[in-house]
């Protein structure tokens, strides 16, 4: 299962209503940096053949299969920290990360 915190699904409606369409959040990981893999996240327009799917705080997300074994059991929350801000990933099946924070290994 994955889910988002009260204040990412309120990011999400948000940007999903400035998008215009869309069904709900796309979540994946992709192989890149230094220690392997980098989280994804866009719209989800519509569902995919094979897409393992949730809802949380109203917002559904999907999950193509191969990235839901990586992100199984994740938090996803939206924060502001100083002049940043974006999504956190609480992924309990990292086991490292490198140390600019784009990337990780589970």
């Amino acid at each position: 299962m994955i889910t988002l915190t009260e204040k990412a699904a309120r990011h999400v409606q948000n940007q999903l209503s400035k998008h215009g369409k869309g069904v709900g959040l796309r979540l994946a990981v992709r192989t890149v940096g230094c220690s392997g893999l980098a989280y994804q996240v866009d719209f989800a327009d519509e569902l995919q053949v094979g897409d393992v799917r949730f809802e949380s705080h109203g917002v559904m997300v999907f999950v193509d299969p191969k990235s839901f074994d990586v992100l199984d059991g994740m938090e996803v929350d939206y924060a502001r920290e100083g002049l940043k801000e974006g999504f956190k990933f609480n992924n309990p099946n990292v086991k490292a990360e490198c140390g600019c924070g784009e990337s990780f290994s589970v």
